[in-house]
């Protein structure tokens, strides 16, 4: 039977980065893997890096749909439509504001008997655990149902800090076993059983945010990438974006975390849907990405 593991985590977590990690040490191991990619906006541009991890044929990018809620089906449907494989294994990235209670509580009804009973990983961002402000209940709420934990983001985080992390999710969550993402034996994944925990009822409302895309022209330099980024209010959690820079014919794919920090790094190939800025958060509108696209390049 194939398992099912979905990987649930706050916005900037590391969910990406544990995923390639995972498709690196699958594919060592001779499994065949699957991998169903949500967001709210523009999936097919994160689908693209990982084609030198997977065939493009065996992902699957959900965009514009909670699948928590209003996508359950289209995602329980792609689930059933995966096309049987010797030492299958289906990997399925929420987005960052999925109600991964609610999440688990749905997926595993009506899917084929060749399946096994979904499990869920958590990524654990250690440096900014509950400094959400308003969203710390979303963010407890994606590590209760399940069954690993993997914490993230430990560079320059003091021991008693990592210590206090791994203590308060423990309160939340006691049975789920917690690793790092370094020590992560990839072998126990199949032979993890679902979660039994006792689960805080969350208002779902409080996981459907405001989110939009808009073109992106080409940017003279990359610094219109951080004038972009600092202009856009902190209240939108995630910005990203992909563009081409100077007289540079591949692209750039940027993003903005929750945190505000910056990244910058080659975009693998040509984005499907052309150069896009998209953010996630409160106050997401189209005008408020086009005023900043406008004033940096003024400024350039």
């Amino acid at each position: 039977m194939e398992a099912i593991i979905t990987v649930v985590g706050f916005l900037g977590a590391g969910k990406t980065t544990l995923l390639k990690y995972l498709l690196k040490k699958i594919n060592n191991k001779g499994w065949n893997p699957f991998v169903i990619l949500n967001d709210y906006e523009n999936a097919n541009m994160d689908a693209q890096q990982f084609a030198k991890y997977i065939k493009l044929n065996n992902i699957r990018p959900l965009s514009g749909s909670c699948i928590c809620c209003s996508g359950i089906v289209e995602l329980r449907n792609t689930v059933n439509r995966i096309p049987e494989r010797k030492n299958g294994i289906t990997l399925i990235e929420a987005n960052g504001t999925s109600d991964a209670c609610r999440l688990m509580e749905f997926l595993g009804v009506g899917l084929n008997d060749r399946f096994l009973p979904p499990i869920q990983i958590s990524v654990v961002d250690v440096k900014n655990w509950q400094q959400r402000d308003e969203h710390n209940e979303l963010e407890a709420n994606q590590i209760q149902v399940s069954s690993l934990l993997v914490l993230t983001h430990l560079e320059n985080v003091q021991e008693s800090r990592k210590s206090q992390v791994i203590n308060e999710i423990k309160i939340l969550n006691p049975i789920a076993k917690t690793v790092t993402m370094d020590s992560l034996d990839v072998s126990l994944l199949p032979e993890l059983l679902p979660a039994e925990n006792t689960v805080h009822r969350f208002d779902h409302q409080k996981a459907h945010w405001a989110s939009c895309s808009v073109d992106l022209p080409d940017l003279p330099n990359s610094t219109c990438i951080h004038n972009i980024c600092l202009a856009l209010p902190k209240s939108i959690l995630r910005v990203k974006g992909c563009t081409k820079i100077d007289d540079d014919t591949n692209y750039t794919y940027f993003e903005r975390t929750p945190a505000g920090e910056v990244h910058i790094r080659p975009f693998n190939g040509i984005p499907i849907t052309g150069s896009k800025l998209l953010s996630i958060g409160p106050g997401s509108k189209p005008s408020i990405l086009e005023n900043a696209i406008k004033k940096s390049m003024i400024t350039a």
